[in-house]
């Protein structure tokens, strides 16, 4: 039977970030992390092949991330395949969070309250003023999981870790940063104008994203369908009793082991497919991991 490919992830600094990551991926980095992109292909930070510390050979159309915040992440915003295609010659942004871990307290800033227009958001983006005032906050727990179509506004608080599966993208626009500095002692940039071309006001959407919340996903035994978007799909698998899983693989879809154990991964490691076929898998009971499959 075929073997999995073991990935070594590309570490990606932020002035956001904190310290979980390094301890938990044993990296070492003089300045937070923020994001370390698991599985991907995207040119600017590719995964390697553990064995051969080489950058994966494949066109993947989803990346993988663990996202660790020790401040607010910047309020903003991704285009869909149409915008981004026409000016950043890109793909769009469709993104899920599934949460795995968080401090008191923390949470996740999602969609416009009832009420919000673009005229008010965009005066007090351009002065500087209070952004998060106008979107919702949500309280986070473990196996909390969103979906977050393009042209929401968004941003993930301070003291939450999770995992991210998104289009294989890195478009984002920047609308408001806390009126911090980055690294270089300079604010960072905003995208205001392309921003507010894609940002969704629209009170019915904003409201959906607020009843599309699923909770408690690490308590249901069996598989959970997370996501099934025309580029990627998702699946939460919580193995509570088996000591040995056959699993159907195609080149390119990855396991993502969020607890546990599995082969030689270790909590928090992801393996890649290299070829299609069963891969008969050694795992340890009260393991979870994803499954993401391509296009």
């Amino acid at each position: 039977m075929p073997k999995i490919c073991k990935l070594k992830p590309f570490i990606n600094e932020k002035i956001w970030g904190g310290d979980k990551l390094k301890s938990l991926r044993n990296i070492s980095a003089k300045n937070p992390i923020g994001e370390t992109w698991e599985v991907s292909s995207l040119a600017e930070g590719k995964s390697l092949n553990a064995d051969t510390n080489k950058p994966i050979n494949l066109n993947l159309s989803y990346i993988v991330k663990y996202i660790d915040t020790a401040s607010n992440l910047s309020i903003q915003v991704h285009p869909d395949d149409a915008y981004a295609k026409e000016f950043e010659n890109s793909l769009g942004k469709t993104e899920c969070w599934l949460i795995l871990d968080h401090e008191p307290e923390a949470g996740i800033y999602l969609g416009f309250k009832k009420g919000v227009t673009k005229k008010e958001f965009l005066n007090a983006a351009k002065s500087g003023l209070s952004c998060d005032q106008f979107l919702n906050f949500i309280p986070v727990s473990r196996g909390d999981f969103f979906k977050l179509p393009p042209g929401t506004v968004h941003a993930i608080g301070k003291g939450v870790t999770l995992c991210e599966v998104q289009q294989n993208s890195s478009v984002t626009y920047r609308v408001w940063d806390w009126n911090r500095l980055g690294f270089d002692g300079k604010p960072r940039e905003l995208h205001l104008e392309k921003a507010m071309d894609v940002l969704v006001f629209d009170p019915i959407k904003n409201d959906q994203l607020l009843h599309s919340q699923k909770r408690d996903l690490f308590d249901i035994a069996g598989i959970v369908s997370l996501i099934n978007h025309r580029d990627f799909r998702a699946e939460l698998f919580n193995n509570f009793t088996k000591t040995e899983l056959e699993i159907n693989l195609n080149a390119g879809d990855s396991i993502v082991l969020l607890e546990g154990e599995m082969e030689d991964l270790n909590p928090l490691d992801c393996a890649l497919a290299v070829e299609s076929g069963t891969y008969l898998l050694e795992v340890k009971k009260s393991s979870s991991f994803l499954i993401v499959t391509g296009k």
